[in-house]
């Protein structure tokens, strides 16, 4: 935790100190977006605090803290990661909670001929033949792994395995088809409609993955006043507003 003492003078009056804390969240990349646009509005309630954010995959994100990374607040992008640092004994027990929801889809180059894919039917993977489907690796990253609990449900797996162009993390998987590299990818809804550069041409069938969900903790030994202050604001209506106009889905 980092600390800036700001001092306040006022001739006549005693003088005044104050400390600005820095806040780190370790959070999954898909939530790039929404998370600074939380932080830009919270800035209104708690000026003097500082929110950093490291975004990345949540398997990298959570092995850092693992080794000794000082984050005051993790979110992941699956319960998997979480429960990872759970079972470490390094979240503030009773602080786990889901913040959102989000869906799973296929995109394309906005450029793309390619404008409605039916998921299920398979035809899209003909697409393949010459190309590659970005994705986020599905050893580490928990958006490769949605889609391959999704395609393997309904059996595709072993037919795009080795068509795959596995990104370090969502965002990345996202990167490639904005630049054309790749003629599909998937990613979250969320990913999608942040940027212009790519439509969605295909809803993974709901049923196909496991539900997902990005929880989040307060992280043992750094659940700071000011950390503490932030992670509530995570979960308020204001903050849910924000979450709902990125795509996310929130709880009422």
């Amino acid at each position: 935790m980092f600390k800036k003492l700001f001092i306040t003078s006022v001739i006549g009056l005693t003088t005044t100190f104050t400390y600005a804390e820095q806040v780190t969240v370790f959070a999954a990349a898909s939530m790039t977006n929404a998370l600074q646009q939380v932080a830009t509005d919270y800035k209104q309630h708690a000026p003097q605090d500082e929110i950093v954010f490291s975004f990345a995959s949540s398997s990298t994100l959570a092995k850092q803290i693992a080794e000794g990374a000082p984050a005051n607040i993790f979110i992941s992008a699956n319960t998997k990661w979480l429960d990872y640092l759970k079972e470490k004994g390094l979240t503030v027990a009773g602080t786990e909670k889901i913040l959102v929801g989000n869906d799973l889809v296929m995109i394309a180059n906005k450029e793309s001929q390619t404008d409605k894919i039916d998921i299920a039917a398979g035809e899209w993977i003909k697409q393949l033949e010459d190309n590659f489907l970005s994705v986020g690796d599905p050893d580490h990253v928990p958006a490769g792994q949605y889609m391959k609990a999704a395609t393997t449900k309904l059996g595709f797996w072993e037919k795009i395995e080795s068509k795959l162009a596995r990104g370090k993390d969502v965002r990345a998987a996202l990167a490639l088809v904005e630049r054309d590299e790749a003629p599909l990818g998937v990613v979250y809804g969320t990913d999608a409609k942040q940027s212009d550069k790519v439509k969605v041409v295909g809803i993974f069938p709901a049923d196909s993955y496991p539900k997902i969900e990005y929880p989040t903790a307060l992280l043992k030994d750094h659940d700071s006043k000011a950390a503490t202050a932030f992670f509530a604001y995570l979960q308020s209506d204001e903050a849910k507003n924000v979450f709902a106009q990125y795509g996310f889905s929130v709880a009422e």
